[in-house]
């Protein structure tokens, strides 16, 4: 009679725990830094397709690794998605993801934009606007044309020290060796109009306004006021003119959003899953529509106004790796530079 009940004692416990991993298997968490409302749309695709509930931390990128370091082994946390190379290299040093193995993935993700632990899902392209009644198309075609002297008081950017600039710097660096982005940094500092300070939209629209004859921005804020409805943006967009950079040498420089499964993930199939979804045609497309960004996928069409208006450019084929590698380089520089 004991071992009866220790044998249907076990099956118990066993059935128990088998029932905790089908519960597994149907919900995944996201610690997330990408801010945008739109996403909510892509995550409700994902659910009724596989019936897996996604639930979402949303903070900034430095909150959310310090809380994956936090939590360690004890981490709910399934995915981190973030933006921009340099913060999901930051999160591959810290030994937070696990490698990533997966056909699906390595099939349509072209491997300059994919890591052995993390892929770029999208891109934006780091583009330059200029004001035409102040300067010529001609004259800053490349980022290495924002250092020189005939645009001094002329350029505007956002810090320094923002990821998007640390990245295009880290750039450099891989084409141009430390010295040469150096001394260009310290060109487009001697040629600022005004000190560093807020977004790229407000880059964008310095620009229009006069302030300044030139600056550097992402390429989806461009194409957000170019889709936006408010004759105050339609004004900007009309009175600046738009440049694909570098376009005869390495390409515009490219900058992404982009994933990967945690260390200590308890739903690493659902993250893998996730991850996946996030390459398909229909997740591809969203991205286009509901934030003005590229596919990374080669094969996917889009037919987002903005986009379709700016058209075809050469981009920057830098491997993502390298790129996030000399973010920490690309901060020494700048800050030797006094670009901050």
């Amino acid at each position: 009679m004991n071992k009866r009940i220790a044998l249907a004692s076990l099956l118990a416990s066993l059935g128990a725990i088998s029932g905790q991993a089908l519960a597994a298997d149907t919900e995944l968490n996201l610690y997330s830094a990408r801010h945008y409302q739109t996403d909510e749309a892509l995550y409700a695709d994902f659910t009724k397709q596989t019936g897996i509930k996604v639930n979402r931390i949303e903070a900034k990128e430095d909150e959310l690794l310090e809380r994956i370091r936090n939590e360690g082994a004890n981490s709910p946390a399934d995915i981190l998605i973030t933006v921009d190379a340099s913060r999901l290299g930051k999160a591959d040093e810290l030994g937070l993801f696990a490698p990533l193995k997966s056909d699906v993935i390595n099939q349509r993700v072209p491997a300059h934009l994919r890591t052995d632990t993390w892929i770029a899902f999208s891109t934006r392209a780091r583009v330059i606007v200029y004001n035409p009644t102040m300067l010529r198309a001609e004259q800053v075609s490349t980022y290495e044309s924002l250092a020189d002297p005939a645009l001094k008081g002329k350029v505007c950017t956002r810090s320094g020290s923002h990821p998007y600039n640390l990245s295009l710097g880290a750039a450099m660096i891989n084409h141009h060796g430390a010295d040469k982005t150096e001394a260009w940094a310290k060109g487009i500092v001697t040629n600022f109009a005004r000190a560093p300070k807020g977004g790229d939209t407000d880059q964008i629209k310095a620009v229009s306004a006069g302030e300044c004859g030139v600056a550097i921005a992402n390429s989806y804020y461009f194409a957000r006021l170019m889709n936006s409805t408010k004759p105050d943006d339609q004004k900007v967009v009309a009175s600046v003119g738009f440049i694909w950079p570098n376009q005869q040498t390495t390409g515009a420089h490219i900058n992404v959003s982009g994933a990967g499964v945690l260390k200590h993930a308890p739903h690493k199939e659902a993250a893998k899953k996730f991850l996946e979804y996030l390459t398909s045609d229909q997740a591809q497309i969203y991205f286009a529509d509901g934030n003005n960004e590229w596919p990374v996928v080669a094969s996917v069409k889009t037919a987002n106004p903005a986009l379709t208006r700016l058209g075809a450019y050469k981009a920057d084929t830098l491997e993502i790796s390298k790129l996030a590698g000399s973010v920490t380089e690309a901060q020494r520089v700048f800050d030797r530079a006094g670009y901050r």
